[in-house]
């Protein structure tokens, strides 16, 4: 972990499907609800697999059951967290803007009502809108270096 005046950078590589899902476990335990997070990466970078492990790591769903939301928009998955060794409810959304065009479509989907004490959000494509760069807390980039490999760095906001 490298740590700026205002970011924790956390930073992590992966050579396979699984090793993302496994960073995925690895990012879910470093989110603390609620977060906000803009998920970067382009067209096959493996966002949708990294999600496949935080929504594991949250027990909101098994990885063949994420998919990515690109045509429906927003995913919702209703999880726990273990805090203190008690069980918390957390609810994971995976949001894809890719095919939304301006603010106004955006507004339709309702942002703001996603966004309480338990939750985290993931938005791909958010950067497209300054109003989701202005709610973010942070971001998730993902790099391919080759292959099927990625690397992967968690910038979160203090």
């Amino acid at each position: 972990m490298t740590q700026t005046a205002d970011l924790k950078i956390h930073q992590f590589e992966s050579h396979s499907g699984k090793e993302t899902i496994a960073v995925g476990h690895r990012i879910a335990e470093l989110l603390t609800p609620p977060k906000f997070l803009i998920l970067r990466g382009d067209l096959g970078a493996g966002k949708t697999t990294l999600v496949k492990g935080i929504a594991e790591a949250l027990q909101a769903a098994d990885p063949d059951e994420v998919t990515s939301p690109t045509f429906t928009l927003i995913h919702e998955y209703e999880g726990t967290r273990t805090v203190n060794g008690q069980k918390e409810p957390v609810m994971l959304y995976h949001l894809d803007l890719y095919r939304i065009q301006n603010e106004r479509q955006l507004d339709s989907l309702g942002l703001d009502e996603l966004i309480g004490p338990a939750s985290i959000v993931l938005v791909e494509w958010g950067e497209k809108f300054p109003s989701v760069l202005k709610r973010s807390q942070g971001e998730i980039e993902m790099r391919t270096t080759g292959g099927d490999s990625r690397s992967i760095t968690l910038a979160l906001r203090d």
